[in-house]
């Protein structure tokens, strides 16, 4: 499996800057920190975290770790692999892309209803809301964006049925979470 030089290598190494980014508040929170979490996160998530409850404890460190794993996968999309690493890296990589994307867009169109008024939230909540809109939302979506680019920029022609596999397995993961009131 070949890579694309240049800007494909690029979108790598961003992958991988956003993932780090993006495990520092979830292993803060887990430490006992709430910086940054009682205006952006959800109430009852902040409650959590500050009762040091152990399963969301676990959940907070679980995803810190996923989100570094999706960091060195960004990393791998970088170089050139063997066939089954490159193949597992692409599979990865379009899931998470789907997976991100997915929740990036539920947040900024869940926030664009509430601002334009098709949908009502709780007033408590309506800052909250712009924080999913404004921060979150497209934190997701560029995370989801940056992976589906390395990932189409690492694939040779043969290897798209391993990124449409990753993607549409994240995607039936991802309504089937949302139908059952996981996601």
């Amino acid at each position: 499996m070949s890579i694309k030089s240049g800007t494909g290598t690029r979108w790598g190494y961003a992958v991988a800057v956003w993932g780090v980014l993006f495990a520092v508040p979830s292993f803060l929170w887990a430490t006992g920190s709430t910086f940054g979490a009682r205006s952006t996160v959800a109430p009852e998530l902040v409650r959590l975290a500050q009762d040091r409850v152990p399963w969301f404890l676990v959940v907070l460190w679980v995803t810190g770790l996923l989100k570094l794993l999706g960091a060195a996968i960004g990393l791998g999309l970088t170089r050139p692999r063997g066939r089954l690493a490159g193949r597992s890296l692409v599979l990865c990589g379009g899931g998470a892309a789907v997976l991100l994307v997915w929740h990036g867009g539920l947040f900024v169109v869940h926030g664009i209803l509430v601002e334009a008024g098709a949908i009502s939230v709780d007033p408590a909540l309506a800052g909250l809301t712009r924080w999913y809109l404004y921060l979150w939302g497209p934190w997701f979506l560029a995370g989801g964006l940056a992976f589906a680019t390395a990932t189409i920029r690492h694939l040779h022609p043969g290897g798209r049925r391993f990124a449409a596999t990753g993607a549409l397995g994240a995607l039936f993961l991802s309504l089937a979470a949302t139908v059952t009131g996981i996601g």
